[in-house]
């Protein structure tokens, strides 16, 4: 009973282990810089339009950035900057992924980007301002205060309450007592 004790958590271990391999390595992306860039959307139609992000904010790249690939033209995203928008070529293979690589203060990385069958008609909508977080609203009870709603919640709590106390509390025959 012990062993099959010790080979479950055993098991268990391993394949947590397996799990949470670094997703770098699972991709194959093993490009490692000191700033964060990726492409949006990751897969394309020939002839849309992709963002490309720059994370500036630990200060891994401080000058110009290049990003270039063989789908279209070499981007610059001057300092200061976290995005720049590309065109891609109408020309390109679908199916193929192209490298897109990003390169600042002299250290270079690389992410593909996909390009998806037929033809859109227009261009792929971008983020308007990805250097900004998302708006939050207000949020929580505060913002719709309801009294009833509230009155009705404590009605709950307090019932759950003590049905538990009720069913903890309550002898069965077979106690002898």
């Amino acid at each position: 009973m012990r062993a099959i004790r010790v080979a479950s958590a055993a098991l268990l271990g391993v394949t947590a282990l397996a799990l949470s391999a670094p997703a770098a390595v699972a991709t194959g992306d093993t490009d490692i810089t000191p700033f964060g860039f990726s492409v949006v959307p990751s897969t394309i139609a020939p002839g849309g339009q992709v963002a490309l992000l720059l994370e500036r904010d630990h200060g891994g790249c401080k000058g110009s950035a290049t990003v270039t690939s063989g789908v279209f033209d070499t981007v610059t995203i001057p300092p200061f900057k976290s995005y720049a928008t590309a065109g891609v070529d109408w020309d390109a293979k679908p199916g193929a992924v192209y490298r897109v690589t990003f390169t600042c203060d002299g250290v270079s990385g690389s992410t593909g980007l996909t390009i998806a069958g037929g033809r859109r008609g227009g261009p792929t909508p971008v983020p308007l301002n990805p250097d900004r977080g998302a708006h939050a609203g207000a949020g929580g009870s505060i913002a719709d205060f309801d009294a009833k709603e509230l009155g009705i919640g404590a009605l709950l709590i307090a019932g759950s309450i003590g049905a538990a106390y009720h069913f903890s509390r309550r002898r069965t025959g077979d106690d002898g007592a």
